[in-house]
C-alpha cells in the first residue's frame, strides 16, 4: 500500500466515526488524533443553549482541529482524522447559522478565519465519509454512548447535519473520497463488511496519484 499522511474520517454526529477510526488506526497501524469531546469546555452549555453558545463552541473545534492538523504536518506516521476541518464550517456552522442559531456577525468572523486558516493548511489525502440516512439508528447510537450532554439532542438538527453533510459531500472532489454507507452495514456486527471497508481504504490509497 502507498505511503500517505493525512486520513480523515467524516460523518454526522454519532454516526460510527471514533469506533471505526480505532479500527482502521489498529488495522493499518495509523496514530489517531480524535475529536476533543472530554475537556471540552463548551459542549454542555451549547446543548443547554445552542445559540447563546454556537459560536463560542465552533471556534474552539476550529482552533482544535487546526492544531491537529499541524501535529500531523509534523509527524512521520500515517493519522487518522476524526473529523475533518471543512465539515466545522461547510456543515456544522452553516446548519447552526441557516437555523438561526448563530448570529451574522459571528458567522462573518467565523468564516475569516476558517478562510485564513485554509491558506496555512494542506488538504488531507484521504477522506473517508460515513453516510448514514436512518436517523433513528444515529440516535440509538449517541444514547449508547451516555454522554450526559447529549441526552436531550434534538432529533431535528442530526437531520439538518444529515442534509449539509450530504450537500458538502456531493460538491467536493470525489478523487480522494470513500463513501461508506451505514443507513443498512453495520462494522461492529459484520466482520465481512468491515474487511470490505479496510480492502476499499487500501485499494483508494493504490490508487491516489
Amino acid at each position: 500500500m502507498k505511503k500517505i499522511k493525512h486520513v480523515v474520517i467524516s460523518g454526522n454526529i454519532g454516526v460510527g466515526k471514533t469506533t471505526l477510526s480505532k479500527k482502521i488506526s489498529e488495522k493499518f497501524n495509523w496514530d489517531i488524533e480524535l475529536e476533543e469531546v472530554k475537556n471540552n469546555p463548551y459542549l454542555n452549555d451549547f446543548y443547554n443553549s445552542m445559540s447563546k453558545w454556537s459560536f463560542h463552541l465552533q471556534i474552539y473545534f476550529l482552533n482544535s482541529r487546526f492544531n491537529q492538523i499541524q501535529k500531523i504536518s509534523e509527524s512521520k506516521k500515517t493519522v487518522i482524522q476524526d473529523r475533518s476541518i471543512y465539515e466545522d464550517y461547510e456543515v456544522f456552522t452553516k446548519t447552526l447559522y441557516d437555523s438561526g442559531l448563530m448570529k451574522k456577525r459571528e458567522f462573518n468572523s467565523y468564516k475569516k478565519l476558517y478562510n485564513t486558516i485554509l491558506k496555512n493548511i494542506k488538504k488531507p489525502d484521504l477522506i473517508i465519509f460515513l453516510r448514514n440516512d436512518n436517523i433513528e439508528k444515529i440516535i440509538n447510537n449517541i444514547k449508547k454512548r451516555r454522554r450526559s450532554f447529549e441526552r436531550e439532542i434534538d432529533k431535528n438538527y442530526l437531520i439538518e447535519l444529515n442534509k449539509y453533510y450530504n450537500k458538502w459531500i456531493k460538491n467536493h472532489c470525489k478523487k480522494n473520497i470513500i463513501e461508506i454507507d451505514l443507513t443498512k452495514n453495520d462494522f461492529m456486527k459484520d466482520e465481512d463488511f468491515l474487511k470490505r471497508v479496510f480492502d476499499t481504504i487500501e485499494s483508494k490509497i493504490n490508487d491516489l496519484n
